[in-house]
């Protein structure tokens, strides 16, 4: 597949004004800090051309609902992006993000944006077993909502991000049934909860880390089998995966780890793009916003894959 970023329509990097207020942030995880960057810009942010269906249940579990953002003028089936926010395993809904679902349908692709189970009720893997569920529901109703079943695109944002890995790369959790999702989005997500640990020191990470701890528990000997890179054995998907400029170094570290592991492993090497310009939770605000710099290129890769037959 020929990588989508060959083009001049969309910004490289945030608008000056906007870029200058993230670099102050530096490389931290600031949500408020963000927010009041992007909140003037989002409070009159476009939503015209969408119907919007929210609190549809992909399954039993508590968060396991979806809303559904769709383009209003459709012809014939449109690609599909199923979304997963995040918050470190342990926060974060799907309405904090529905700005994606805005971008995605008025740029004719339904949109799918899920919640899944939180820690410290839900453990390791519940995350990827909430994406396969969502997934198979997805592949199931997206016609109803104008979606074509064979082109649904995984997309996650940080801790969703490693829940989408984990769905995507490790065969155990599909049961005897391919997952036949059509590609996989991966943006500032942890690959590999023991690289963390052992290298917490060097990536700032307190210890003992709380984080982690809710999600993949206490029992750190065990980390090794919860970390996706040294998991993956699943067959290979078209992969985009992405880091932002200032994001933390352990975000940065495990982007470059996991494409170096499918790129060895794989038929074709995974796509990987740089975020100039942006932080952690930069990225996902500024989806339906001026600035395009990420929105554009996820939406030209989700554009560009092929059905899966």
């Amino acid at each position: 597949m020929t990588a989508p970023f060959e083009n001049n329509r969309w910004m490289s990097s945030p608008p000056n004004e906007i870029a200058e207020r993230i670099r102050a942030l530096g490389p931290v995880i600031d949500p408020p800090g963000t927010a009041r960057i992007y909140a003037d810009i989002l409070a009159h942010q476009p939503t015209d051309g969408v119907d919007v269906i929210p609190n549809i249940r992909y399954g039993n579990g508590t968060r396991q609902s979806l809303d559904v953002y769709r383009p209003v003028a459709t012809s014939g089936s449109v690609p599909v992006v199923l979304f997963f926010h995040g918050g470190g395993y342990s926060r974060g809904d799907k309405s904090d993000r529905s700005n994606v679902g805005y971008f995605f349908a008025r740029n004719g692709v339904t949109a799918f944006i899920a919640n899944y189970g939180l820690a410290p009720e839900c453990k390791w893997p519940s995350g990827a077993r909430d994406v396969i569920a969502a997934l198979r529901w997805a592949q199931e109703n997206a016609q109803d909502h104008g979606g074509d079943p064979r082109r649904i695109c995984l997309l996650g944002e940080s801790a969703g991000a490693a829940h989408v890995a984990l769905a995507s790369f490790v065969s155990t959790f599909h049961k005897g049934r391919p997952l036949r999702a059509a590609g996989v989005v991966l943006q500032s997500g942890s690959y590999n909860v023991a690289l963390e640990r052992v290298a917490a020191a060097a990536f700032g990470i307190p210890s003992p880390d709380l984080r982690n701890q809710a999600y993949f528990g206490e029992e750190t000997a065990r980390y090794l089998e919860m970390s996706t890179t040294r998991l993956i054995d699943a067959p290979d998907v078209p992969t985009l995966i992405t880091y932002a400029e200032y994001d933390p170094v352990p975000m940065q570290v495990q982007a470059g780890e996991l494409f170096a592991t499918l790129a060895l492993r794989a038929s074709h090497c995974p796509l990987l793009l740089r975020l100039l310009g942006h932080g952690h939770i930069s990225q996902f605000s500024s989806y339906n916003t001026v600035d395009t710099s990420v929105s554009g290129r996820v939406l030209d890769f989700a554009k560009s894959l092929p059905r899966v037959q």
